[in-house]
């Protein structure tokens, strides 16, 4: 009796067994490339913790770039499978002339993530006072540094004449460039900027989000052969990230934080609540993943008036909303 005991045991768990490397041979590797780690992105680090993902059928590699021109080398070059970062990237590749260009499918954030920090409390700040300072910006090119440069034109300042901006940085040494005493204002991300403040860096003047308006700023992305490859798994992800938005749209900031505070070691979740509240309270993120029509002009716009391009590029050439809708059931 005993031994046909072990061998039902045995039997069983070796049925388990097979079931579970079934399981795992039917997931899905996709390998993805974020531009920086914010608290920014958190509906995509709220997909990955709950499980929305792998519920999908999808094993997420995620990788940070640390610049969209980075993010959209490594996805023309396919050593990533979908990146995610702002449409500027897929504008300037198309323009360029590449045949196999990069097409954004989903888009999460809807506004600039970045705060503007004074090196002193600055209560009545008016965009007028830059003029005579020193700003670290960001890249010359990305959507960060020109939204800046739009909006100080948006209030009368010359950006060639009345302030210096500091664009030869790298993202991860900006930061640490202002704390040594480089500048006297800077633009940055979450939580970098509530980290500075609590040392003491600096103090928070304004939101670029709210003063640039809406845009299409962070938008997955695929090249255009994989989409025509892998439809499926483009229409999973979506399905992952829309689940996503909708859990972000319906918790509190602490059960938020509860979920992905682990993407951000060293950071307390003090100020990772700080941060997400800048997001929140701003209407950041998109309710679905629907790439915004509006948006991307307002970005054609501000392309062209930082004269990186010269003409503007139709947005059914390189956003698809055929996924998106699917996955919102619109």
């Amino acid at each position: 009796m005993r031994k046909i005991l072990a061998v039902l045991v045995i039997a069983s768990l070796s049925v388990a067994l097979l079931s579970m490397a079934a399981a795992a041979e039917e997931m899905t590797r996709v390998r993805l490339s974020e531009v920086v780690r914010s608290i920014f992105y958190a509906p995509q680090y709220v997909a990955i913790e709950k499980g929305f993902f792998a519920d999908e059928g999808l094993e997420i590699d995620l990788s940070t770039a640390w610049g969209a021109d980075k993010g959209a080398a490594a996805l023309i070059s396919g050593s990533v499978d979908i990146g995610f970062f702002g449409p500027e990237a897929a504008v300037y590749i198309y323009q360029q002339g590449a045949e196999n260009h990069l097409v954004g499918f989903a888009q999460l954030t809807s506004r600039d993530g970045s705060f503007f920090m004074a090196r002193e409390p600055m209560p009545d700040f008016q965009w007028e006072d830059v003029k005579g300072k020193v700003i670290v910006g960001a890249r010359k090119g990305g959507v960060p540094q020109m939204v800046l440069e739009w909006i100080l034109k948006q209030h009368g300042i010359d950006i060639e004449k009345d302030v210096e901006i500091i664009t030869n940085l790298a993202f991860t040494a900006a930061a640490g460039a202002f704390e040594s005493g480089l500048g006297d204002f800077v633009a940055q991300f979450e939580p970098t900027l509530s980290q500075m403040e609590a040392a003491g860096a600096g103090s928070f003047v304004a939101s670029l989000g709210v003063d640039g308006g809406e845009i299409a700023y962070t938008v997955y992305h695929a090249r255009k052969d994989y989409i025509e490859r892998n439809p499926d798994v483009l229409q999973r992800f979506t399905n992952a990230m829309y689940r996503a938005q909708r859990w972000v749209a319906t918790h509190t900031s602490k059960e938020i934080i509860e979920a992905v505070g682990g993407f951000f070691p060293g950071v307390s979740d003090e100020i990772l609540l700080k941060a997400l509240e800048r997001y929140k309270n701003q209407d950041s993120w998109r309710p679905t993943p629907v790439i915004s029509r509006s948006g991307f002009d307002h970005l054609i716009r501000v392309m062209l008036e930082a004269g990186e391009i010269q003409k503007p590029v139709d947005f059914d050439t390189l956003m698809t909303n055929r996924f998106a809708f699917t996955a919102a059931e619109l």
